[in-house]
């Protein structure tokens, strides 16, 4: 905006100044040109009368009288080539008066004529008038010049005054778009600008409300849902450790992680922060394939479907462990509620083996293709379910640096793309070996 303001402004003061300045020029040197041939003429003419009086009381008119008139009174006038022709010359009675040098051109000339015959020319050399006239275009000029620097001077800090609140506000704006609704700066004085920094103000009182409103709920909601989740988690933990059937304690096993895991989702709903901006660390994609296979295993056995799981990558990833699992779990029970045949799970290198793509497939009917473009939007799904699990892992794969994408329609194909640890630091030879507690299940590898 600074630029262009400038530039305006500076487009402005050149139009005007070439408006006045270009005819001020001209017209100046026009009245210097005049002034010089008037100040001829008035020699001139001076001399012309001097040798009609000496004519009409019938004296001789000698040469100094002329050489006289030819030398200039001022020093700044040029001496002046004189020829003056005495009454009667044309029938040969009258006399020629010539004095001073020949000039060359440029050069200007002045003829005076009397009633009395008497004839008077002058000529001076024009480069004088020319300098003076040329003296008076680059004054102009100058003047110019100086009004281009000036203007510049005036739009520049005029640039800065009119910038200077806009770049106050758009800091506001981005002060309360980070969280600091009850951001404020001082008024510009300009009545439009300051129109909008209040209105600006007012949405982040308002804003400060709605989200004073949204941490009360969010509060409520969490102690409202951990309450029986805990008393849950308490008795399976309560099941698991006075029973005495191995199938039992498994079961109560397997169902306390499922409350553990429901509490962090939970959690994460409440909190968009850490949806957004995940804690990543460097995990093997084995541990979670392994916590995948325990946990599903079972649902596709009954549904008589197989689930098959293939870690080619055998690379660790940078990512949440917990909500990798969450990710690729939301994509396991879309293949077993809508899928059909096997479901493949299967991690493998990217092209420039510096990421890893885990694709979930099945050979079910697949997407839709006027659904397709907005299968991760909140709310959309194709089997009247609320449409928030693909949202939701969407969210957090961006929260963690990767994605989540549908590469393939029919049959679908769903790829999660992590970025990939150098074998150089892979964790169990980075890390210091150290006691290992365990609480829950113990990874195994197949």
């Amino acid at each position: 905006m600074r630029r262009r303001a400038i530039q305006m402004i500076l487009t402005a003061v050149a139009v005007v100044a070439l408006l006045m300045g270009v005819p001020g020029a001209f017209m100046g040197s026009a009245m210097v040109w005049n002034s010089e041939q008037r100040s001829l003429d008035a020699r001139a003419l001076s001399l012309l009368r001097a040798v009609d009086r000496r004519v009409t009381e019938g004296q001789a008119i000698p040469q100094s009288v002329v050489e006289a008139w030819a030398v200039p009174l001022a020093s700044d006038q040029p001496v002046a080539w004189t020829r003056v022709a005495a009454p009667g010359e044309q029938d040969g009675a009258g006399a020629v008066i010539v004095a001073g040098d020949d000039v060359d051109r440029p050069k200007m000339t002045s003829v005076q004529s009397s009633a009395l015959g008497t004839t008077v020319r002058m000529e001076v050399s024009a480069w004088p008038a020319i300098r003076k006239s040329a003296t008076v275009v680059a004054m102009f000029g100058g003047g110019m010049l100086v009004s281009l620097i000036v203007g510049w001077a005036l739009a520049n800090r005029l640039s800065r005054r009119l910038s200077a609140p806009l770049i106050y506000l758009a800091a506001q704006a981005e002060q309360i778009g980070s969280g600091q609704v009850r951001a404020r700066v001082r008024p510009s004085g300009i009545e439009e600008i300051d129109l909008v920094q209040d209105e600006l103000a007012r949405t982040g009182e308002r804003m400060a409300g709605r989200l004073a409103a949204e941490r009360q709920f969010a509060a409520d909601a969490s102690h409202q849902l951990r309450t029986p989740l805990t008393a849950l988690s308490m008795r399976l933990e309560e099941i698991e450790m006075i029973s005495t059937e191995e199938e039992v304690r498994q079961e109560a096993r397997r169902s306390l992680e499922q409350v553990e895991r429901m509490t962090q989702v939970v959690t994460e709903l409440l909190d968009a922060n850490a949806r957004a901006g995940g804690q990543t660390a460097a995990i093997h994609i084995l541990e979670v394939l392994n916590a995948l296979r325990e946990e599903w295993e079972a649902p596709f056995e009954r549904a008589g479907r197989d689930l098959v799981f293939t870690d080619e990558a055998a690379v660790p990833v940078l990512a949440d462990e917990a909500k990798l699992i969450q990710v690729l779990a939301t994509l396991i029970e879309n293949a077993l509620r809508y899928g059909a045949g096997v479901t493949r799970v299967v991690a493998r290198r990217s092209s420039n083996k510096r990421g890893v793509m885990i694709e979930v497939s099945d050979e079910g009917p697949g997407i839709e293709d006027d659904l397709a473009p907005d299968i991760f939007q909140y709310g959309v799904s194709g089997h009247g379910s609320t449409g928030i699990g693909l949202a939701l892992a969407h969210d957090l794969m961006q929260g963690m640096g990767g994605r989540l994408e549908l590469t393939q329609r029919r049959p679908p194909v769903f790829t999660v793309s992590l970025a990939a640890i150098p074998a150089s630091l892979d964790p169990d030879r980075v890390m210091p070996e150290g006691p290992l507690v365990s609480m829950g299940r113990r990874s195994r590898r197949f």
